[in-house]
């Protein structure tokens, strides 16, 4: 009877090899790991880029909900809680429904925001929630609308430096 050539022969110069070696394997992991620790600095940079933005949007929408406020009650909100929705019934001064529910528990997109009253108006900062992680820079505005910002741990003010 005679054999097919590859089938059941089994001198070692005719097995067939399946799969990969495991230097091959390794060599494939490594690289992988490059290109990962490349990539993920570069999208953490993104990441606090992308919130950093979202948290000058918020601010704007604080500024718009607080004019539509004044409107309405003849006076600017004294807390974000203020602008938020109302825990049951309807809209009144107490929570006027004007921004959504976690902006106005002050949290959102990474970053901490407050809301207080000033003697000319009011002043809104927004802070990361964890500096160099989820924001490199806090922000500050006022009733002015002009919106600041600070680069260091220091939460900005009105004396920061101005958003162009």
């Amino acid at each position: 009877m005679r054999v097919p050539v590859g089938v059941g022969n089994c001198r070692p110069g005719n097995r067939r090899r399946r799969g990969f070696s495991l230097i091959e394997l390794l060599i494939v992991i490594a690289i992988i790991l490059i290109i990962a620790a490349i990539a993920v600095p570069k999208m953490n940079q993104q990441l606090m880029a992308a919130n950093e933005t979202a948290a000058i949007q918020h601010i704007r929408t604080i500024h718009a909900e607080q004019l539509q406020y004044n409107s309405q009650f003849g006076k600017y909100a004294e807390s974000l809680a203020m602008l938020g929705p109302p825990a049951s019934g309807a809209a009144g001064p107490a929570a006027a429904d004007l921004i959504p529910k976690d902006l106005a528990e002050g949290k959102k997109s990474g970053f901490l925001y407050t809301l207080d009253v000033t003697p000319t108006g009011y002043a809104i900062t927004a802070i990361p929630e964890k500096f160099s992680s989820s924001g490199r820079r806090s922000f500050y505005s006022d009733q002015t609308l002009g919106i600041r910002n600070s680069w260091t741990n220091e939460p900005a003010s009105a004396n920061s430096a101005e958003l162009k």
